[in-house]
């Protein structure tokens, strides 16, 4: 395998918030797209593949940190980029 298909495939985790240690603003500016549960979906806040979940914002509900409320779910979760179009390499738990 060559290097370049190793940086066509996503983190297995991946956060958009700044303070958290899976946060890395050059993979989010790539665009990054996330099917969970076969439907592919825009409003996931965090997600880890190998361990099967995604965290997601519930409405517009703040703590008192102005942090949003998020909701763990668990199942299978693909994660691609968006800019390789539709033969992309999908990363996923094995």
């Amino acid at each position: 395998m060559s290097d370049d298909s190793k940086t066509d495939t996503p983190p297995a985790r991946l956060s958009v918030n700044p303070k958290s240690e899976h946060f890395d603003v050059e993979v989010l500016k790539r665009g990054v797209a996330i099917r969970f549960k076969d439907r592919q979906r825009t409003d996931i806040e965090e997600y880890c593949i190998p361990e099967g979940w995604v965290r997601v914002q519930t409405g517009k509900t703040v703590d008192r940190h102005g942090n949003p409320l998020t909701v763990k779910l668990t199942g299978p979760v693909e994660a691609w980029y968006e800019d390789l179009g539709d033969d992309a390499p999908i990363a996923k738990a094995d």
